[in-house]
């Protein structure tokens, strides 16, 4: 088992939530600290508050992953006497570096609303509001024989080969490879001058568009050659259509019993409802944080009742008159993802031979309570 660095695992966790799946000007990416050291011990939190950081000061921990950027707004200064000052002036003086995946994890398959989904037990569910189109190419690469089982792997780990719910998906041909080293070369097969004709292996895979330069890396470097001979081509196959929100159905059952299984689903002790406590409920839509601009798109789709966080009084009013039904648990219920990013973080690691612990976050940065 290898000892992963920062870059490593972020390069991992960057195949399930890539950056360019984030809403235009979102904050994502490393805000705090440094990736070119060792990481062994990598926590997933929602956000990261004070107490946050105290909990990975005593855990060791080297990475932070979290939902919610540490820094949403630029700063004019930093200041050590200020709140924020103070946790950034902790962090690096404990060499914790943070990252930020926030719409970009709203988006990502298996992210925060296909877990929300989940958890509410969502069937057939689709995506509520489709935000990227991802194109998908064509990569080629031809291999010595004695190198193509270590080449499926690695464009298989880099994320290349996906479709549906398989994994590592390519295509292998036999050939016979021909070249001429030039007087400068130093071939890894044959000699400077001299023509030479190797056994080769074609091996093709479909990759989607944010990932081709890192599976493009990560060919190059499985490869034995001085020089990689791939080919790139455009694919007119049907592209993947990712986006905020879920739209499912349930057991039918009134608003009321449902907002009861929305607090015991999603963890949480009470719920604001809008609308008739006994009409039906069948067809559910959800996004996690605030969804307020998007209520019209669950009545489009034919939603009986939205759930979503930060409801505004005047959207309330805007749902009734719409009559859509509402349920707000609150922004926390992003919460899932601490426990969902840490499985498929675990995996992925795993799947790449890293030795690294990876677990989420035990504090609770709810600030509401109910009396």
């Amino acid at each position: 088992m290898k000892k992963p660095n920062g870059h490593e695992i972020i390069q991992l966790f960057e195949q399930f939530s890539p950056k360019g799946l984030a809403m235009e000007g979102d904050k994502i990416g490393l805000q705090i600290g440094r990736l070119n050291k060792r990481v062994e011990r990598v926590m997933i939190a929602l956000d990261v508050l004070e107490n946050v950081i105290d909990e990975a000061i005593e855990k060791d921990v080297q990475l932070i992953i979290a939902h919610h950027p540490m820094i949403y707004r630029p700063l004019k200064n930093l200041l050590t006497d200020t709140t924020q000052g103070k946790m950034i002036e902790k962090l690096l003086k404990h060499d914790i570096a943070v990252y930020a995946a926030h719409t970009n994890l709203d988006v990502a398959k298996g992210g925060v609303n296909d877990l929300l989904a989940e958890a509410l037990g969502l069937e057939d569910a689709e995506i509520l509001v489709p935000t990227y189109d991802i194109k998908l190419k064509k990569l080629v690469v031809y291999v010595p024989s004695s190198h193509a089982e270590e080449m499926r792997q690695a464009l298989g780990n880099a994320g290349a080969g996906s479709i549906g719910e398989y994994s590592h998906c390519s295509f292998s041909s036999n050939g016979t490879g021909r070249f001429l080293p030039g007087e400068h070369s130093t071939p890894y097969i044959g000699k400077p001058g001299k023509l030479e004709e190797v056994d080769e292996v074609r091996v093709e895979t479909i990759v989607p568009e944010p990932i081709l330069k890192k599976t493009i890396t990560a060919m190059i470097k499985a490869h034995p050659y001085e020089e990689v001979a791939y080919d790139v081509y455009p694919v007119e196959n049907k592209s993947d259509i990712l986006g905020l929100g879920r739209i499912g159905k349930v057991n039918e059952m009134t608003l009321a019993e449902f907002a009861e299984k929305v607090k015991t689903s999603l963890e949480v002790s009470n719920v604001r409802v809008i609308g008739d406590l006994t009409s039906m409920v069948k067809k559910v839509a959800v996004l996690g944080g605030d969804g307020n601009k998007y209520f019209m798109n669950a009545k489009f789709k034919g939603a009986d009742v939205y759930v979503t966080g930060d409801i505004y009084y005047h959207t309330a009013h805007d749902a009734m008159m719409q009559g859509l039904n509402m349920i707000d648990p609150g922004h926390n219920v992003e919460k899932v993802m601490k426990k969902g990013v840490t499985k498929v973080l675990q995996r992925l690691c795993q799947d790449s031979g890293y030795q690294v612990d990876i677990f989420p976050s035990e504090v609770n940065t709810d600030p509401f309570q109910f009396v």
